[in-house]
């Protein structure tokens, strides 16, 4: 019998680095990656060599130095004496409050949009897309500044709210008086609202030089679990009418989970409102929202709001409208069927295009400094680089920072989108 040898392999020659197919990728990589080393380490030495020969250096010593400056709006306690990173925790938590609350706002009001623009009502159709065409072809930046200007000259001032000795006298009211039974004022300086607090306190722990109150992690603790326990509730209906075939009824159950723990630990630990009075020149007490905030989120969550719209009614229209005459047969009206159905079959389209728009509404949040709104880019990018001079450290910084919030964003979105996304069996 005639046995047939292996054909012997050619033994490795760096020619095959360059023409052998196994080795030609791995070879273009490594100097792809060696050229951009090479090109980050040129730009490093070259930035250095240009500080030094201006007798400066990288350092970032500075951050703990004292800030010297005010900031109006402060969610974290903060005096003029408090150091600049103190004041870029500030700036970072105004940033991300705004954030948050106007991808809120924009969610809320793209989808309406979204769907309404597909309404076969022509009036509504319309006003949808003249809403559309306007925001999103006007620079935001415009909108900021119009918003601002609106509420800072068309509201009462807060001298309006002073009740003069003249008045006093012909026993006259204020010019204008405050608003849900005195309680609530709107000037052409901000918002003042009454302010919550608790009569009954469990103590406060200190985190890295910050102050947080036992009470407030109680009720985020308190929302969070009902939340959950809501939602475990929900999962538990559906599992049940995937067996019988029919819903239990779980309205009652849904509102007592929701409402009832946080209204049992509000009034044991005792909550009540500190209203704003009219002082000697200003308002005193309560919560007061300067309107660089309110024009900020308005604007924001108008532009963005505009942009998702057009995201949702895209998702919508990529649905096969065979699902829609399907549900209108078997006898679904057209509210539930675009919530039952078509949304969440949308969403596979809609989320994608959605975390680039939460992304930059993120990152616009730093034209807030064009109505006086210290945020991460008023504290870090502003103040604080005019006075110590150090505007390498603080852009660097600033980048930092925001690339970590987009990539906690995109990471968060990607997975909620991985959940809805279709299942195949």
């Amino acid at each position: 019998m005639a046995i047939v040898a292996d054909v012997p392999k050619d033994g490795f020659r760096l020619s095959m680095l360059i023409y052998d197919t196994r080795f030609r990728s791995i070879t273009i990589q490594v100097v792809v990656l060696i050229l951009f080393l090479l090109g980050v380490a040129w730009l490093v030495n070259n930035t250095v060599e240009n500080l030094a020969a201006k007798d400066k250096d990288i350092a970032f010593g500075f951050l703990w130095n004292r800030a010297g400056y005010d900031i109006g709006q402060t969610l974290v306690p903060y005096t003029n004496d408090s150091s600049h990173i103190r004041a870029a925790l500030v700036g970072l938590v105004n940033t991300l409050v705004l954030a948050f609350f106007g991808c809120i706002f924009a969610t809320i009001l793209g989808v309406f949009a979204g769907v309404l623009r597909l309404s076969n009502n022509w009036i509504v159709g319309r006003l949808m897309t003249v809403y559309v065409e306007i925001f999103r072809n006007i620079p935001l930046l415009l909108w900021i500044i119009l918003v601002y200007v609106v509420l800072s000259e068309t509201l009462p001032t807060t001298a309006d709210f002073r009740q003069s000795a003249q008045l006093i006298a012909d026993g006259l009211p204020p010019t204008v008086s405050m608003s849900f039974g005195g309680t609530v004022a709107l000037t052409n300086q901000g918002l003042n609202v009454p302010a919550p607090f608790f009569a009954r306190g469990l103590g406060q722990i200190s985190l890295g030089g910050m102050t947080i109150s036992l009470n407030t992690l109680l009720v985020f603790a308190v929302v969070i679990g009902s939340f959950l326990a809501n939602r475990a509730l929900r999962r538990n209906a559906a599992k049940v009418q995937e067996a019988t075939g029919l819903r239990p009824v779980i309205w009652w159950k849904s509102l007592l989970i929701l409402f009832a723990p946080i209204i049992l630990v509000c009034i044991a630990l005792g909550l009540s409102f500190d209203v704003p009075v009219f002082g000697r020149f200003n308002f005193a007490g309560g919560i007061s929202i300067a309107h660089a905030f309110t024009a900020m989120l308005v604007a924001l969550s108008l532009y963005t709001g505009a942009f998702i719209a057009e995201a949702v009614r895209s998702g919508i229209m990529a649905i096969s409208r065979g699902q829609s005459e399907a549900a209108f047969a078997l006898g679904l009206q057209p509210g539930r069927t675009m919530k039952l159905i078509i949304l969440p079959q949308a969403l596979r389209i809609i989320i994608p295009p959605l975390i680039s728009q939460y992304l930059n509404l993120t990152k616009n949040t730093s034209l807030g400094i064009a109505v006086s709104y210290l945020d991460l880019r008023g504290t870090l990018g502003g103040i604080t680089l005019n006075q110590t001079g150090r505007e390498l450290e603080c852009m660097l910084l600033m980048m930092l920072i925001y690339l970590i919030i987009s990539l906690i964003i995109s990471s968060l979105m990607n997975l909620f989108n991985s959940a809805v996304k279709l299942k195949e069996r």
